[in-house]
């Protein structure tokens, strides 16, 4: 069981979705939120064990907050849930990001039943530190993590599709990068897979090609594997994001844009 838990929790990690819009869209609300509603499903082997654990399907919220007079960074987070809402069990991720796209907090989180974690880091690129806080129902610690001399830009899974989103334009072939993720650093690399496919959303139909978040050869191992298809538009829209690892895959699929704050122009 705690196994379970474990792998789905790193495989939850890595689908940090994020925001979009395509340019002919209709939708509404706050002119500095852009906002998106997902479905989620677990895939593969493990799906009928996992149903006794917890669910192999539900929604997820993805919310971007750009920068008003008095804030400076851009706030993002994702919220995924069972098919009841949070009451039903939750996995939560929050990154701040400022305006050039490095990474100032990152967060993630759970409750499944009795079972729950949450962890929170803030960089200080000055002192080269990570300040991390994880609590548990056992614990609160609090320890504080000297990063790597040599890197000086450090994404979670949020930032990392951020910066694809970004680049997806000039993005030819394979980038290699730093994921940080529980603590720890990976290096990882990000390429596009030479795939698209045809969304439909509001009666439209919207190309998306893919791009991939793998594991660079020769370092540390990332428990994971990311495949986001974004829109061919100049918004890239996430219009699925494929999750794997070892023990189970997540897929999750657009299905409506709440707000349409124009995330590309402020980063």
């Amino acid at each position: 069981m705690n196994v379970l838990r474990t792998a789905l929790l790193a495989l939850l990690l890595g689908m940090v979705v994020v925001p979009a819009q395509a340019a002919d869209l209709n939708c509404s609300g706050p002119s500095n939120v852009e906002e998106l509603r997902y479905s989620w499903r677990l895939r593969g082997g493990i799906r009928f064990l996992a149903g006794f654990l917890f669910p192999t399907s539900g929604v997820g919220n993805l919310r971007t907050t750009l920068p008003t007079a008095k804030d400076h960074f851009i706030h993002s987070e994702l919220l995924i849930t069972a098919p009841n809402g949070k009451q039903g069990g939750f996995y939560a991720y929050e990154s701040d990001i400022d305006q050039q796209g490095k990474t100032l907090m990152t967060y993630h989180g759970y409750s499944w039943g009795e079972k729950s974690r949450h962890e929170r880091t803030v960089f200080d690129y000055v002192k080269g530190l990570a300040r991390i806080r994880k609590q548990t129902p056992a614990e609160v610690e609090n320890r504080v993590k000297k990063l790597p001399a040599d890197e000086q830009q450090f994404r979670d899974i949020l930032t990392a599709i951020y910066y694809l989103r970004q680049n997806a334009a000039t993005l030819r072939g394979p980038m290699q990068t730093t994921i940080y993720s529980d603590g720890k650093e990976y290096p990882v690399i990000f390429k596009p897979s030479g795939e698209r496919k045809t969304f439909v959303i509001q009666a439209k139909n919207i190309t998306a090609t893919a791009f991939q978040i793998v594991d660079a050869p020769g370092g540390k191992k990332w428990p994971g594997g990311v495949k986001v298809w974004l829109s061919d538009d100049a918004k890239r829209i996430p219009f699925r994001i494929e999750i794997s690892q070892s023990l189970a895959s997540m897929q999750l699929d657009l299905q409506s844009i709440e707000s349409c704050a124009t995330v590309m122009a402020a980063l």
